[in-house]
């Protein structure tokens, strides 16, 4: 069967907070037992570990165990693969998505960076504002990104939802670093989060 996940492919652990953006309909969700659900919605738990990741050119600290997918998409009329990488902690979910480009094109960076930006704010029915950020190179310096925070409702219960994503080009390579919840994280775990992320 073919893989098909959205922009931002995840479930949340509860039953009562799943949440599938909705630019692709999700057919692949992982699930996890009731009662590891409760623990951690009552217990949220941050097992941080550093993941290398050499083929997409980065390394990032995420507070558990990260699972893997990829899937085709199409943006600006070109066919494109986005592999994702996911932890859970509590209701919150932590991703790495990076688009693979099929060149290091200006114009083709920038569509990719607005589909994903719009991608993300729609699902909460929300409209992205974008500020400037700087994420770091793991030999040192910086480059320039964009960073949203959203708040809105989505789902087919119109459960609230928090979204802080940050998102940068890099060659032929546009990476989205996000937290999706039902209410922020502790600023300082999201800091963690997005401070660790570096590109080689």
């Amino acid at each position: 069967m073919k893989r098909v996940f959205s922009v931002f492919p995840f479930h949340f652990r509860r039953a009562a907070s799943r949440f599938l953006l909705k630019i692709v309909p999700a057919r692949r969700v992982v699930c996890a037992s009731v009662a590891c659900g409760a623990l951690l919605a009552c217990t949220p738990s941050y097992d941080w570990r550093t993941v290398m990741n050499n083929d997409d050119g980065y390394e990032v600290t995420l507070p558990a165990k990260p699972r893997s997918d990829e899937r085709k998409i199409e943006i600006a009329g070109k066919s494109m693969t986005m592999r994702m990488q996911t932890a859970e902690a509590g209701d919150a979910v932590f991703a790495v998505g990076t688009v693979v480009l099929p060149s290091a094109d200006p114009q083709l960076q920038r569509a990719t960076l607005d589909f994903l930006q719009q991608g993300l704010a729609r699902n909460v029915n929300a409209k992205p504002e974008a500020r400037a950020t700087q994420v770091d190179l793991a030999a040192g310096g910086r480059v320039f990104g964009s960073e949203i925070e959203v708040k809105g409702e989505g789902g087919e219960r119109r459960e609230s939802r928090t979204i802080h994503a940050r998102f940068v080009a890099r060659g032929a390579h546009v990476y989205q670093v996000a937290i999706v919840s039902d209410k922020a994280p502790p600023r300082e775990q999201a800091e963690q989060f997005f401070t660790s992320f570096k590109l080689f």
